[in-house]
């Protein structure tokens, strides 16, 4: 059966029985639109996208994949502004002659990562297009906090990461050569292991800025320096190179800290902290702030690309 076959409507049924909608939703879907408890009375806000063939493909990651995938990068962003996400919108734009089953099994995906952090999918949207697209929406509460936001790095301020690098871009890295191993690396691009817990943390901890690294750490880091006027150094001996990357490193003739520093999708956490901070579980310093502009690593300008740029 095709999606024409089995028709919007059809469709729409099978898909909401494959989800959980979260604590925080008072109506979810079935009306023109749902309603998400918001206690904070501020409700955080983020949307990302993946296109079929430009962020994902079918033949690397199953429909699981790709729905825990796209709702990782969503709420990603909404603790790394240091609130709690409490729920997720859902557009798909899908061939007509998909199988059904691949969209429930996205939904699946996307309700099970949500679920990680008490959300759940409230809603959405769907159409016919001749390329698969997943645009996700990710709302997310302050619990009474200020957002911690890009602009607030000062000199003098510790740089600390909360969660890996570079295990995502490794990953597609190995899966474009044609190999489907190291395990640890390959599953690393189809699913991330995000920090969420680490973002509220560091709110609470008193961090002056913070990012979710989708695009590549130095990249990524390049926001909150221009943001915020100031200047980062990256200190490269904060990173520890797993012996499986370093393995596949070699193999590949690539340099592990091109991963490290300019790979994206594994959304770790980046934030700076004032000095003397006592950092929350799970962060670690790599490097400081200063004044001045840009980001450097060991002091030096870095000879390579810096990440992701989607049109570049």
């Amino acid at each position: 059966m095709s999606i024409a076959e089995a028709g919007e409507f059809g469709l729409i049924a099978r898909i909401v029985a494959r989800l959980e909608t979260g604590t925080a939703s008072l109506l979810g879907p079935g009306d023109d639109a749902a309603v998400v408890a918001a206690p904070d009375r501020r409700v955080v806000a983020s949307t990302d996208i993946l296109v079929d063939g430009r962020h994902f493909r079918r033949d690397w990651s199953s429909a699981s994949d790709v729905g825990h995938r796209a709702a990782a990068a969503n709420l990603a962003d909404i603790a790394a502004m240091g609130a709690a996400p409490t729920a997720l919108l859902v557009a798909l734009c899908m061939p007509a002659d998909l199988d059904p089953a691949w969209a429930e099994e996205l939904a699946g995906g996307l309700s099970a990562e949500a679920g990680l952090v008490g959300a759940g999918v409230v809603g959405g949207d769907m159409s016919s297009s001749p390329t698969l697209t997943v645009a996700v929406t990710a709302l997310g509460d302050l619990d009474g906090r200020q957002p911690v936001v890009r602009s607030g790095a000062r000199p003098g301020d510790v740089l600390a990461l909360a969660g890996r690098t570079g295990h995502a871009a490794a990953g597609y890295t190995i899966l474009s050569r044609g190999f489907r191993t190291p395990k640890l690396l390959v599953e690393a691009h189809r699913r991330p292991e995000v920090p969420y817990a680490a973002g509220p943390a560091a709110a609470r901890a008193g961090a002056t800025s913070m990012i979710d690294i989708s695009d590549g750490l130095l990249q990524d880091l390049g926001h909150i320096a221009a943001a915020s006027a100031v200047g980062i150094d990256v200190d490269r001996g904060a990173f520890e190179i797993p012996a499986q990357m370093r393995d596949a490193a070699s193999a590949l003739g690539v340099d592990p800290y091109a991963w490290l520093l300019a790979g994206g999708d594994d959304h770790a956490l980046a934030a700076t902290f004032p000095a003397g901070t006592a950092l929350p579980p799970g962060w670690r310093t790599i490097g400081r702030v200063h004044e001045g502009a840009g980001v450097t690593v060991d002091g030096r300008a870095w000879q390579g690309d810096k990440g992701w740029d989607h049109f570049r």
